[in-house]
């Protein structure tokens, strides 16, 4: 595909629809069901997109085999180096082994042990570097421009947004159209492609972005009109923590498609995770939990309408799930 305008929602929507069908060999479409909690609670016909059910429990599954097989044959044999808080990195790793690539990941050091597992499985080289994952991604740069591989961004990289994209795709098969979407925000990625993807055939719906309120980059960035750093407390929302990187194409598109971003705190987030387990029947991560809890505040769907929240992943550790459930 020729040279694009990678902050242009319309260029987006385009090549995800180069996408989308590339993807479907690979990855099967994941379900969409009803939220009998979230649409009781508003009055409002609430559905859940299951993306914890993707091979590697992440929607980041599609942004990585849509980099990957955008690999020239050169760049397929030198491999790929990626930065990651774990999903990225494991749906790297998954593709990667799909495809026959030779895949590093670099990983905070304090990377959740299921998702480390998950990368080893693969047969990545992990490496863990830095507290965070903007720390993770800076060495990853450096290890990527030493060794002349290809960096695979976790969301500043139009081929990711777009592969990201593909679950809109999805979503405009499985379901009428729709009023409101929330999501989940760490760095961009998802809600980028997906806002692009959806505007482009139902030009009205609202796009709603979560966030953890110990945690809320994009947030801080939208209210500034540009990337800002901001000190990260702890969170279970730690598929996206971390910093955005300062030239990210996710930004002036969050700009144009984004209605808005709620931040939550982690009681919510605790809480949410809670009532998705009893109402959905899945364990979803910290990540999900944002979306999930950013949805169930009062006011937040309105009465009559029609909505949906992406349960981004469920890869949580054990000890993690079993201190929410306790409460």
């Amino acid at each position: 595909m020729s040279m694009i305008d990678a902050t242009d929602p319309a260029a987006i929507a385009a090549l995800t629809a180069v996408v989308a069908p590339r993807l479907a060999a690979w990855l099967p479409a994941t379900p969409l069901v009803t939220s009998a909690w979230l649409g009781g609670q508003h009055g409002a016909q609430v559905v859940a997109k299951l993306e914890n059910l993707q091979p590697t429990g992440s929607f980041k599954v599609r942004g990585a085999f849509a980099r990957l097989l955008n690999l020239t044959p050169d760049e397929r044999t030198a491999g790929v180096v990626t930065a990651s808080s774990g999903n990225h990195g494991a749906a790297v790793a998954y593709a990667a082994q799909a495809l026959g690539l030779a895949a590093t990941v670099v990983v905070p050091v304090g990377v959740a042990a299921a998702k480390l597992a998950g990368m080893q499985r693969c047969g990545a080289d992990v490496r863990l570097v830095g507290d965070d994952s903007h720390d993770a991604e800076v060495a990853a740069r450096a290890l990527a421009d030493a060794t002349g591989r290809v960096y695979v961004s976790p969301y500043n990289d139009p081929w990711v947004i777009a592969g990201q994209g593909s679950l809109a795709h999805e979503l405009l098969a499985q379901s009428a159209p729709l009023d409101l979407v929330i999501i989940a925000v760490g760095g961009g990625g998802l809600i980028a492609g997906v806002a692009a993807t959806l505007r482009a055939r139902w030009p009205g719906v609202t796009i709603i972005g979560a966030q953890p309120a110990a945690s809320a980059v994009m947030y801080h960035s939208l209210a500034a009109g540009r990337i800002v750093g901001h000190t990260a407390a702890p969170t279970l929302s730690d598929g996206t923590a971390g910093g955005v990187d300062e030239d990210s194409i996710t930004l002036p598109l969050c700009q144009r498609l984004v209605d808005a971003i709620v931040c939550v705190d982690e009681h919510e987030i605790a809480a949410a995770l809670r009532y998705g387990i009893a109402d959905l029947r899945v364990v979803a991560e910290g990540a999900a939990g944002v979306a999930l809890a950013a949805a169930a505040r009062p006011g937040s769907i309105p009465r009559g309408s029609r909505a949906a929240v992406v349960i981004c992943g469920g890869n949580i550790d054990l000890p993690r799930l079993a201190a929410v459930l306790a409460g």
